[in-house]
């Protein structure tokens, strides 16, 4: 599910990765078991694998899809519908070959906030690294049970579908070498229900380009993710969220980014402490570390910077602040607000953006961007845009909207973490027409 503004739930539908919607089926609950786990202990992290097998991509006879097919791609996606496909990640820009790590990361000063049961907060983490090419093995996307819980929880699931996504190309390999030398990092959060597989595009640029990126999935908030023992943790804050009804709901969701600051400020002390957690933490330039987030991930980089000075930087894409910026500001740290048009312009719906627009004390940046849509800033429109469909009310294509997203806040973490000066971030570019630079 996605936030919008005003409290409302709304349903991924128009805005998801566009396959048939079958029969809803019944969510699975926290906890979950399932059998095909596969994690596997290496140097001293988790390390996950799964088989990453294609599948014919089918529809229900009665599934009706309210994405339509580009002219060039009407002749040709009744045959991929059809037809065995396999989704790939586009090749990242950067000079570096890219290794992943996992990590299963448990905090045992906290208890978890959503299941009081649970006695301990506990995080997975995708570690993303520039690394020696043609060291590694195959990385998988999601697992086949993951994928199935993302597509369910938008009520959009079909034979085969889960397969196709889960088998999905990456370019990251597993366990591969790192480079030699010291590289600044980049802490991504998914938005509320997502996993943190739906920012491995943008993670996998800034790998390729110097960066260590560590992606976080924050348990019992995503639709389903698995954690060691074969444990599928589901949504159980997107529940507490629907029964908290319009009085209370935004409380429940300035608490989801409370929580994650803390998260946040966690894996740091785990990637930069004295007994770092990953086996290539000497990598981490700790004096130079950013974040980035989709959604209520982005209201949370925000507030991971109120509270974490370690965080120099931030970058929030079309979330809307929940947990609002401080009124004292953010130390005359640089943010950059990135989002949708229609929802985050100026004097839009979300008056969240014109309110923390205002407090946000040091270099800082509004964007907007044309024919946008609430998951342009993902993973899920470009793997839509390669089985030819589009998504009438956000028409932006899936291809540019990876380039948008990549190109924009890999900028920003270029100039304010190493220095490196940035003329797309000065205006207006007329490679970028859709991208519009507001002046409030």
């Amino acid at each position: 599910m996605i936030r919008t503004r005003r409290g409302a739930m709304v349903a991924l539908l128009s805005l998801a990765l566009p396959l048939p919607i079958a029969a809803a089926a019944t969510p699975a609950s926290a906890g979950t078991a399932v059998t095909a786990s596969a994690f596997t202990t290496a140097g001293g992290a988790v390390t996950f694998s799964s088989g990453a097998a294609t599948a014919p991509f089918t529809t229900a006879a009665s599934a009706t899809a309210p994405f339509t097919t580009s002219a060039s791609a009407a002749t040709t996606t009744a045959s991929v519908l059809a037809s065995e496909v396999r989704l790939e990640l586009p090749r990242p820009t950067g000079p570096y070959a890219i290794g992943r790590d996992t990590l299963h990361l448990v905090d045992r000063g906290r208890r978890d906030p959503w299941v009081p049961d649970a006695a301990t907060r506990e995080l997975m983490v995708s570690m993303y690294y520039p690394a020696r090419a043609g060291t590694g093995g195959p990385a998988s996307y999601v697992s086949v049970e993951e994928a199935r819980l993302l597509l369910e929880g938008q009520k959009r699931n079909a034979p085969g579908a889960a397969e196709l996504l889960s088998g999905t190309r990456l370019n990251a390999r597993a366990d591969a070498r790192p480079v030699h030398g010291r590289h600044p990092l980049v802490v991504l959060s998914p938005g509320f229900s997502l996993s943190r597989a739906t920012l491995t595009i943008l993670a996998e640029d800034l790998a390729s380009r110097g960066y260590v990126v560590a992606a976080v999935d924050h348990a019992y908030e995503s639709f389903g993710t698995l954690f060691p023992g074969g444990r599928m943790l589901t949504c159980v804050a997107c529940e507490r969220a629907e029964e908290a009804g319009d009085d209370e709901d935004d409380a429940v969701m300035a608490a989801v980014a409370e929580g994650r600051a803390k998260d946040v400020s966690f894996v740091i002390d785990r990637l930069t402490g004295r007994r770092p957690a990953w086996r290539h933490a000497r990598t981490i330039d700790r004096r130079r570390i950013g974040m980035a987030g989709h959604s209520i991930g982005g209201d949370s980089a925000a507030r991971t910077m109120a509270a974490d000075r370690r965080v120099r930087a931030g970058v929030n894409m079309d979330g809307t602040f929940f947990a609002p910026v401080p009124a004292s500001g953010l130390g005359g740290r640089p943010f950059m607000m990135l989002g949708t048009e229609t929802l985050h312009r100026p004097g839009g719906e979300d008056t969240t953006w014109d309110r923390d627009w205002a407090r946000l004390d040091g270099w800082k940046r509004w964007l907007t961007v044309t024919g946008s849509g609430h998951f342009t800033f993902i993973d899920l429109p470009v793997l839509a845009a390669q089985l030819g469909m589009d998504d009438p009310s956000a028409p932006l294509p899936g291809r540019r909207s990876g380039e948008i997203t990549r190109d924009y806040v890999g900028a920003f973490f270029d100039l304010h973490l190493r220095g490196v000066a940035q003329p797309l971030l000065d205006g207006p570019s007329p490679a970028n027409p859709e991208v519009r630079f507001q002046q409030p």
